[in-house]
Parts: C-alpha cells; sequence; structure tokens
C-alpha cells in the first residue's frame, strides 16, 4: 500500500498495531519485562519478542527499548556531527556503527550531514569518544551537548 506522497506503507496486524501505541508510554524494568509487558495484550513473552522483531524486520520500527537517563545514572550523551564528503558518507557510518558509544546516525541534507549521538558510561569518556572518531575518520567533530532537557512526550498512534 502506498501514501500520498508515493511512498510505501507497512500493512499492520491489530496485534502490531496494539503494541506500537502500547509500548509507546513505557516498558516495564524489572526481572522479566517482556511477559510483564505482554500481559497488556494477551499474549505470551516470546509472542511479543516475535511481534517486536518482525516489526523490526520490516523496518516498521528501527529501535526498541526503554529510554534512560544516562546521565543519572553516572554516565553522558552527547549530539555531535561530521561534515563528510557523499563518498565517504558510508565509510565514516561504519567507523561510527562499530562504536558502542555510537546510539545511532543518521544522514541530514546539510553542511554537518552525518550527525549522531554518543552515549558513554563516564562524561570523560564522550571528550575520548571524540577524539578517537576524529582520528579514525580524519574528519572533525561538532559537538553539540545538552543545555537544557525539555520533554515533549511524543506520542504516534498508528
Amino acid at each position: 500500500m502506498k501514501n500520498g506522497l508515493d511512498q510505501e506503507v507497512a500493512e499492520l496486524t491489530d496485534l502490531e498495531r496494539r503494541v506500537i501505541n502500547g509500548l509507546q508510554g513505557g516498558f516495564p524494568v524489572c526481572k522479566h519485562p517482556f511477559a510483564v509487558a505482554a500481559i497488556q495484550f494477551g499474549i505470551d513473552a516470546q509472542t511479543l519478542v516475535d511481534v517486536i522483531q518482525g516489526l523490526q524486520e520490516r523496518n516498521v520500527i528501527t529501535r526498541f527499548g526503554p529510554l534512560f537517563d544516562i546521565q543519572k545514572a553516572g554516565g553522558d550523551f552527547c549530539l555531535c556531527a561530521i561534515s563528510t564528503p557523499a563518498d565517504a558518507w558510508q565509510e565514516t557510518a561504519d567507523t561510527l556503527n562499530a562504536m558502542p558509544e555510537v546510539a545511532h546516525n543518521y544522514l541530514r541534507d546539510h553542511a554537518y550531514n552525518l550527525w549522531f549521538v554518543l552515549a558513554t558510561e563516564t562524561a570523560a569518556q564522550i571528550d575520548a569518544s571524540i577524539a578517537h572518531i576524529e582520528a579514525s575518520t580524519g574528519y572533525p567533530v561538532l559537538a553539540l551537548p545538552k543545555e537544557k532537557e525539555y520533554f515533549i512526550g511524543l506520542y504516534l498512534e498508528v
């Protein structure tokens, strides 16, 4: 099925819709989170895992998991960007993807065309990670540390 912009739109089952909508409000942090979360959908933990994996395999969702404030746990995070030539973008992205400190990256149509988030166990590791990226890629990193936090409460019902 295509939308009005001639883009492919995923067809979702009723269960997939309920899982996407139901888990946007939070995910339990406990010993058996999938079992606890599955109760609201009337399914077992393995079925919930299978639904989530299926959504990821079809690229309906790209990431799944609870969000934690890493700074409250002693860690740090930082939004960063690199200006990389188009013919070097994939190689630079591969370098970033190989680093466990890189939470995710994405391409933008901007002078700084490769954006990513660093998430580290300690604040000092941010600078070390940036130095490693600059040495590995040959491109300077624009670091944009958080100055103020806003809560938006984004919810996208499907």
